[in-house]
């Protein structure tokens, strides 16, 4: 796909970390973004700074979702990108644990297992399928594309840690609906693929402590660092303007490959 001031594109998650610098790559092509998060407090200064449009959006909620693609619409037309940012975990649970103390038999709570599966997965499909019934309304182009979606995973969907069952199965969901998307939205001229990053210097990694970060960084093979969201953004980029690329799935990740813990 083409990118210029008459291609519009939705963001979740777009007010920081992968999302922002993706609406930054966008907006440098002139592509009107719409930058979908809940950070009310961040995302409209976020919007202002790049020429955005901010919308206030829970993509757990479906009313929030279609007020957001409606009002994206109003202010910049019907989108023809998608980029699914936003996400998240609950933190390290285990399946079933004994409390250190008392010994007592602990099982992980179900609404905090659904909660990261909402957020994570649920909340991409979401998005996935406003954008898409939105896009079927528009004329292709010559090639017959009528627009791109792109899905944040992660490298938890296949080598999830201790304490990351919600977190690698919501992200894992999102990698097995990549390629059964793509293949419902062919005859429509609407390409699909995910990302799964390694370990970035995202807003949520910088809540690891130094050491945590550090130790993550020198697991990584080459280059022995965080990713940058940068990195990500250029990825993506390549994935909304390649018209071959459809229905795959890349890591992002340096070569890491997670261990147990």
């Amino acid at each position: 796909m083409r990118l210029g001031p008459d291609i519009a594109a939705v963001i979740t998650g777009g007010a920081s970390g992968m999302g922002f610098a993706t609406a930054q790559a966008l907006r440098a092509h002139g592509v009107k973004v719409a930058l979908f998060d809940k950070n009310a407090e961040l995302g409209p200064a976020q919007a202002a700074a790049i020429g955005a449009t901010f919308c206030a959006v829970d993509v757990m909620d479906e009313a929030s979702v279609v007020a957001g693609f409606a009002a994206a619409r109003a202010a910049n037309g019907q989108e023809r990108i998608l980029v699914n940012c936003a996400g998240g975990s609950a933190g390290p649970i285990k399946t079933v644990a004994r409390d250190r103390e008392t010994g007592a038999i602990v099982e992980y709570p179900i609404d905090k297992y659904a909660w990261v599966i909402g957020l994570n997965l649920i909340g991409s499909f979401r998005c996935i399928v406003k954008a898409a019934a939105g896009m079927l309304t528009l004329d292709p182009f010559e090639d017959g594309e009528r627009g791109a979606v792109v899905n944040t995973a992660s490298v938890a969907a296949e080598e999830g840690q201790v304490g990351q069952v919600a977190y690698a199965s919501a992200k894992a969901g999102i990698v097995g609906m990549t390629l059964p998307v793509a293949r419902d939205l062919a005859n429509e001229g609407i390409r699909v693929n995910t990302i799964l990053p390694g370990v970035f210097g995202t807003p949520m990694m910088a809540r690891a402590s130094v050491k945590v970060r550090e130790g993550l960084a020198a697991a990584v093979p080459f280059p022995k660092r965080l990713g940058h969201a940068e990195e990500y953004a250029r990825l993506a980029l390549e994935m909304i303007t390649n018209g071959y690329l459809n229905g795959e799935d890349i890591r992002l990740d340096g070569g890491i490959r997670m261990q147990p813990r």
